[in-house]
């Protein structure tokens, strides 16, 4: 049974424990990390929040905590009273490794089980395990290392977003649904049975609202949520950090949130993040690297080959160029001596992208091998290698498709292969740029209308208004999108605040304008009354914290996250509710299929 604290009170963390304290009498809480039983003495190591701190018990010098110490076992919760001496076995791999306590009194304050998992740093433990004791998870040092960095994180953005005149402002979890992009999750009205509330997707319509409502400058960092089908980092349940301001373009959004940047990888991991970045169109992104969101951290950059097999008779080319899409090829340095198994496996990844398949060249020291000398001329090779760049020992690598495809083929295949060849080791640590006018539509073929690339309320360029009346697709949006190390960090744009051009808007996206109304005329209600122009940008909070924490896994940054399932193994949710609570939302289940 665990004793009571009576009027004892931890007066130290363990992990601040240092030569400063030699001599003085101190109280420190936590858990038992490692204990060793050397007779006449007892080695104690305590840890708490802020790291580890060797208590020593001696039998001769407090009989009571000796013979208590004897007791514990790994992750009891304790209490030590004690004086800080010098160790004489100093340990340089901790902090508080030159001292150490001499316990004068113990509490064990309780008792714990042997924990089903290890509570120790790189825990090599399947996720269903760390899921369903995630208390005991978090508590391992490299865990809570992360927690402080977003916690952190979290005081920089505030201090920074006040300093800039900015107002924190919540917006409704529970709200109407608006259908338009991932999938919502719905709540039950008991009041107006029948009736559902959506849970929030992002804060977007509320956050026009304030700048609307006179705001001016509006943040928050907000929950969000989507009900869709989960991809590697993705969560059901994640956070932003929205944004929204007044009387700004795009250059205005763009110069505060490189600060906010800045701001918070110095004051988190006093890295000095160097503005403005670099700057892309989404054209150039998409022909350059394959990539709306490109690595820049190293080259291999796609080159357009279309020009130079224009008369090809090769079919597979013919095909493409005829259907209007590209030839496209990247080059790997020293990937000439490649074998020819490794080069079908390529093969294999750009078929996962719907590509057709994989040309290739290799520049071996005895000269140029590819199967391509059978249908384009010396000449077209030739120029396919200058085009390329490539050198002797290069192997260069070619896709022809629809534009679509070939970016999306190349694009990965050149990500892949920068991954197995090293190509990003010695590279600059955090490679920030800004992709900047983004299409304002895309084609939905299935649906057969154009859908908003970002969202409906995105406001096109000035310079291509006249397209929405002649060529919509080739319209260009007032959108931004800072991407990191080939990550989207944040995304955003200027908003439409003109009530005639937003139902053109919802007109190009095949809303009537009962439709539209039914489903956003609080906002469109709300553009009558003198809307000032507004755009804004909102941050994945949990990216961020993974770039700044050191982490590829999205689970890592959130306390309590939900598996690939969006199941949570360690509370059981989503599980099934009483009969009576279904009963007063006037609800009855009709078929039940077991998820998890």
């Amino acid at each position: 049974m665990g004793e009571m604290l009576g009027q004892l009170r931890r007066t130290h963390m363990a992990g601040h424990v240092n030569e400063s304290l030699i001599g003085q009498e101190i109280i420190v809480t936590g858990w038992v990390s490692k204990r060793r039983n050397l007779g006449a003495l007892i080695f104690c190591d305590v840890r708490d929040r802020e790291g580890i701190l060797q208590v020593v018990f001696r039998e001769e010098a407090a009989k009571e905590a000796y013979e208590k110490a004897d007791l514990l076992r790994t992750e009891y919760c304790i209490l030590v009273r004690g004086v800080v001496e010098r160790r004489e076995s100093v340990n340089d791999s901790i902090p508080t490794g030159q001292v150490e306590l001499i316990a004068k009194e113990l509490k064990i304050l309780s008792e714990s089980e042997t924990p089903p998992i290890y509570i120790k740093e790189n825990l090599d433990a399947s996720e269903h395990i760390r899921l369903k004791y995630r208390y005991l998870d978090l508590r391992r040092p490299d865990m809570q290392k992360i927690f402080k960095i977003r916690s952190k994180a979290y005081i920089s953005i505030r201090n920074f977003m006040d300093q800039e005149g900015f107002l924190e402002v919540e917006t409704p979890i529970l709200n109407k649904s608006t259908p338009e992009g991932a999938r919502d999750y719905l709540v039950p009205s008991r009041n107006y049975p029948g009736t559902f509330y959506a849970l929030p997707q992002s804060p977007q319509i509320f956050k026009q609202l304030l700048m609307v409502s006179g705001f001016d400058k509006y943040f928050q960092i907000a929950k969000c949520f989507r009900d869709e089908d989960l991809r590697a980092n993705r969560q059901p349940e994640f956070t932003q950090i929205d944004i929204e301001m007044s009387f700004v373009g795009v250059e205005d959004v763009i110069a505060l949130n490189e600060r906010l940047v800045q701001r918070v990888f110095k004051e988190v991991l006093d890295k000095e993040v160097v503005i403005p970045f670099e700057r892309l169109t989404y054209k150039d992104a998409m022909e350059r690297f394959g990539s709306d969101k490109p690595d820049l951290r190293f080259g291999m950059e796609l080159k357009d080959l279309s020009d130079i097999v224009r008369d090809t008779e090769f079919v597979v080319f013919r095909n493409a160029l005829d259907a209007n899409g590209s030839v496209r090829a990247i080059t790997l340095s020293g990937g000439a001596s490649m074998g020819r198994k490794d080069i079908d496996r390529l093969g294999e990844f750009v078929k996962t992208y719907r590509a057709k398949g994989l040309a290739y060249i290799q520049l071996k020291e005895e000269g140029v091998k590819t199967a391509l000398s059978k249908f384009l001329s010396e000449d077209e090779i030739t120029s396919i290698i200058d085009r390329a760049e490539a050198k002797t020992g290069d192997l260069i690598l070619i896709v022809a498709d629809k534009d679509e495809v070939v970016f999306q083929s190349l694009g990965a295949l050149r990500l892949d292969l920068a991954k197995k060849y090293g190509l990003l080791e010695g590279t600059e640590e955090f490679k920030f740029a800004w992709v900047t006018e983004f299409p304002l539509l895309e084609r939905d073929e299935e649906a057969g209308r154009f859908v908003a690339l970002h969202h409906p309320f995105t406001s096109p360029m000035e310079e291509d208004l006249h397209l929405l009346d002649t060529d919509p697709g080739k319209a260009r949006a007032k959108a931004y999108d800072m991407v990191l190390n080939g990550e989207e960090l944040g995304g955003g744009s200027i908003r439409i605040h003109d009530s005639k051009l937003q139902e053109k808007m919802f007109s190009l996206l095949g809303f009537t304008q009962e439709q539209a109304w039914a489903r956003f005329g609080f906002l469109l209600e709300a553009f009558k009354y003198g809307p000032p122009p507004h755009g804004g940008l909102a941050f994945g909070m949990d990216r961020l914290v993974m770039f700044l924490a050191g982490t590829e896994n999205i689970k890592d940054v959130i306390a309590f996250p939900k598996n690939q399932n969006a199941f949570d193994p360690m509370s059981e949710a989503p599980n099934v509710v009483d009969e009576v609570q279904l009963q007063e939302l006037g609800i009855e289940i009709s078929k039940i299929s077991a998820q998890e």
